[in-house]
């Protein structure tokens, strides 16, 4: 039966979100940021340019929020299996995060299901996180899932 495996405290902590935190974003991290990434556009190093394209400062490559930091769920709020895979991440961007910017993360317990598959009985765990800026618009969003197990002994 699907969900027996799922303890009930993680069913009930659907809709849960950390508390939200702040993040200063800084020219230089953006700078080191597109350096560490090989990529040499202007738009995240040179201000002047960034301006003439009607930005208000040089731009975060989109893959920079990767780098931001969020607050965990509650603790309590985990698998009861000890395994946990890299399900993967669905990224949506709706604003550009630029230099000056303030960006203000929180992430929700979307859903909780379980399969069964190579490894056994596996927990998926989909948590939604939410970037918004200093003027609270949502500048992007990420849904990332982590697929949990129970190792086989050998």
């Amino acid at each position: 039966m699907a969900g027996e495996n799922i303890p009930q405290d993680l069913i009930n902590a659907i809709g849960i979100e950390s508390s939200p935190l702040e993040n200063d974003i800084e020219k230089g991290a953006i700078r080191r940021f597109a350096e560490a990434i090989e990529d040499s556009n202007a738009i995240y190093t040179d201000e002047s340019y960034a301006k003439k394209l009607n930005y208000r400062n040089v731009v975060a490559p989109p893959t920079f929020l990767r780098s931001v930091l969020t607050n965990p769920l509650p603790e309590n709020i985990k698998s009861p299996y000890s395994a946990v895979v890299d399900g993967g991440s669905v990224w949506e961007y709706f604003e550009p995060v630029c230099a000056g910017d303030v960006i203000t993360t929180k992430t929700k317990l979307q859903d909780v299901f379980d399969r069964d598959g190579r490894l056994g009985n596996m927990i998926f765990i989909i948590r939604v996180t939410s970037y918004t800026n200093q003027k609270s618009e949502l500048v992007a969003t990420q849904t990332t899932t982590s697929i949990t197990y129970e190792p086989k002994e050998n």
